[in-house]
């Protein structure tokens, strides 16, 4: 049987995991998945040219999101992480339950939020947590579900920050500047439930605010980011499904696309990296 198996393996078109966003952010989860998985092949795609998702409808999202998983199959993934919390909102359930089984069944696409979802309970002694995101992901009440389902005696307030991304992608994340909105969105949350002293950092981007953000946070209260907790997760799925991981190709290689600008992608990605970045031009629209 394991030779059998293993002959199916070696037959199956092998592909790199895919990792999406709307735009910049989802390098900040990259970053980590790399970190703890090295060994992988790993395309990135930033929907950069329709960005931002936070303030569309579900329908769009859906709609944007179906796209960009078509295009990392079209690209041989076997596997696609939406590294985007408002497509994860607005958009994973569908395609997970709708249009993977007519696309392909033995393909899967994860998202953010659960992975994250799932660390509220060893962290939070009071049974209070907040969500900082944008106002897509806070009016979707997605965390509130999906830590509804993982605890239910946990109370989940969410606050929406929009001016939060813009001031990360104008580099302005580290600058005085910055305190005002950190501390109003901070202060707004907190007013809403005094008892929180965990905090879901709901959107890629905000990791590089964490310096200004713990800065006005009470002491005890312990700060969620993303990237390490999603890592963790693909790390213990693939683990677990050694189907899936036999068709992930390992030579380390990372590839970038956007559907804007190669050059601004490049810019802008620096931010989040730390390194030069060299990106391709793509469209989404072109038919399975």
């Amino acid at each position: 049987m394991e030779e059998q198996i293993d002959q199916r393996s070696r037959n199956v078109n092998r592909g790199p995991v895919g990792v999406f966003d709307s735009g910049y952010g989802g390098l900040t989860v990259l970053s980590e998945i790399r970190a703890l998985l090295p060994e992988y092949d790993y395309i990135y795609l930033g929907d950069n040219a329709r960005a931002p998702y936070g303030n569309r409808s579900c329908e769009r999202v859906y709609q944007f999101t179906l796209e960009a998983v078509k295009w990392f199959f079209r690209q041989g993934c076997h596997l696609v992480i939406l590294a985007c919390n408002t497509a994860s909102a607005k958009a994973l359930r569908t395609i997970q339950q709708i249009n993977l089984p007519e696309l392909d069944p033995h393909r899967r696409v994860l998202g953010v939020i659960r992975p994250t979802a799932e660390s509220v309970a060893a962290l939070s002694e009071s049974g209070h947590t907040g969500i900082l995101g944008t106002e897509g992901t806070v009016l979707s009440g997605s965390y509130e579900m999906e830590i509804g389902k993982l605890y239910p005696h946990v109370t989940v307030t969410g606050e929406a920050c929009p001016m939060w991304v813009p001031l990360v992608e104008n580099r302005e994340y580290d600058k005085p500047g910055a305190d005002y909105f950190v501390k109003q969105h901070l202060e707004r949350l907190f007013e809403k439930d005094p008892l929180i002293d965990t905090l879901i950092l709901g959107c890629t981007h905000y990791p590089l605010l964490t310096d200004k953000i713990i800065r006005f946070l009470p002491k005890e209260a312990k700060v969620i980011s993303q990237g390490k907790y999603v890592a963790r997760s693909l790390m213990d799925y693939l683990q677990r499904r050694p189907e899936m991981e036999r068709k992930c190709t390992k030579k380390g290689s990372i590839s970038y696309f956007t559907t804007d600008s190669p050059e601004k992608f490049g810019q802008q990605a620096s931010i989040f990296l730390k390194e030069r970045v060299d990106a391709s031009q793509t469209d989404l629209e072109q038919k399975l």
